[in-house]
């Protein structure tokens, strides 16, 4: 199954470390896309181009200029995350039984009305208000498992060896980064 997640009204000067945030997020969770709607960022493009060539993957960020024609022409099922939906420890249960493409839409300054409307679920990790990284992070969670944090990401030319204690970068051709990683080359010396 794959998952697309659909971030609504991107302001640049308002929102560009939430939405980088949430674009990250969607990405390590296994998202294989996010679709933007708002103003066009070309600064945030080309910020996650950076991060797909440097850590790998096959991760697309794409922008369209209304979610509406996002939304009608989806293949698959739809949740949105919003404090106001079912409680999302229970509308998961339902979401984990399909087998179409999954869109997660998440909200912005003001959702339209027509998202409430067309999602199959509208779903609310806890009914208060907090963060749609927060959001879309529990949910992607829910969903899919402990599977939700171990994506692979080939291609990459950084990779983080898991430690106990300190930084762990291998980076291909054995280069370390500012100072901070162990090579390949390094570690085995």
């Amino acid at each position: 199954m794959t998952i697309t997640v659909l971030r609504l009204g991107h302001r640049p000067q308002r929102d560009k470390r939430l939405s980088t945030h949430l674009i990250l997020c969607a990405r390590a969770l296994g998202a294989e896309k996010v679709i933007y709607t708002g103003m066009r960022d070309t600064r945030l493009e080309e910020g996650i181009a950076n991060v797909v060539t440097e850590w790998g993957g096959s991760f697309v960020l794409e922008y369209a200029s209304s979610h509406r024609g996002i939304i009608r022409n989806w293949d698959g099922k739809m949740v949105h995350l919003t404090m106001y939906g079912l409680q999302a420890h229970e509308a998961v249960k339902e979401v984990k039984e399909i087998d179409e493409p999954l869109l997660i839409v998440v909200g912005g300054a003001k959702v339209p009305w027509d998202v409430y409307e067309e999602a199959d679920w509208n779903v609310s990790v806890t009914t208060q208000p907090h963060s749609e990284v927060s959001a879309l992070a529990i949910f992607m969670h829910l969903f899919q498992g402990d599977a939700a944090l171990r994506h692979e990401f080939p291609g990459g030319r950084l990779r983080i060896t898991p430690s106990h204690r300190g930084k762990n970068v291998e980076v291909e051709g054995g280069r370390r980064k500012r100072g901070s990683a162990k090579t390949k080359s390094s570690e085995s010396t």
